[in-house]
């Protein structure tokens, strides 16, 4: 059921959403972090240790399960670094609300010398959009997600916005 859950969701993105995206995307980044999707980081096997780079209000209200929160405006690489395996070819994926934010900090570790670093296609909002469970500070699973304001927010298309 898993696996058709995650084509239907594949199918389902590859519409016209998906091209405005890739558009938004192109804007803002300059592609020095490879992406993954949300759909590959939710299988099993994936154990990618996760980083939120949005700022703690965001995290706050929700996150991937067992991201560690590291930040944008106040991201500091030392304290990063001493959450962080010492094995610098641990598969690290770095995340947001879209996918922007997350790459200035994913490629900050890659010049850092981490070797399997990824930005999250689409970010929380695409995870949120997918149907993947997001859970608040306590680890419970919620419908809450902080879209950073209205602008931003009309990305997020599944769950209850928090501005």
């Amino acid at each position: 059921m898993k696996h058709l859950v995650i084509l239907f969701t594949l199918i389902s993105s590859l519409g016209f959403g998906q091209e405005k995206l890739d558009k938004l995307l192109d804007k803002w980044n300059t592609r020095n972090v490879p992406y993954i999707s949300v759909e590959t980081l939710a299988l099993p096997k994936t154990n990618a240790i996760l980083l939120d780079a949005r700022e703690k209000k965001e995290y706050e209200v929700s996150h991937l399960e067992d991201a560690i929160y590291v930040g944008y405006h106040k991201f500091k690489l030392e304290e990063t670094i001493k959450k962080l395996p010492k094995d610098k070819n641990a598969k690290i994926v770095v995340y947001c609300s879209l996918g922007i934010r997350s790459e200035t900090v994913a490629h900050k570790l890659i010049k850092a010398g981490y070797t399997n670093v990824f930005n999250l296609y689409g970010g929380i909002f695409k995870w949120k959009n997918s149907a993947f469970q997001v859970v608040d500070t306590l680890g419970k699973p919620t419908e809450k997600v902080h879209s950073f304001n209205k602008d931003w927010g009309r990305w997020l298309e599944k769950g209850q916005k928090v501005f």
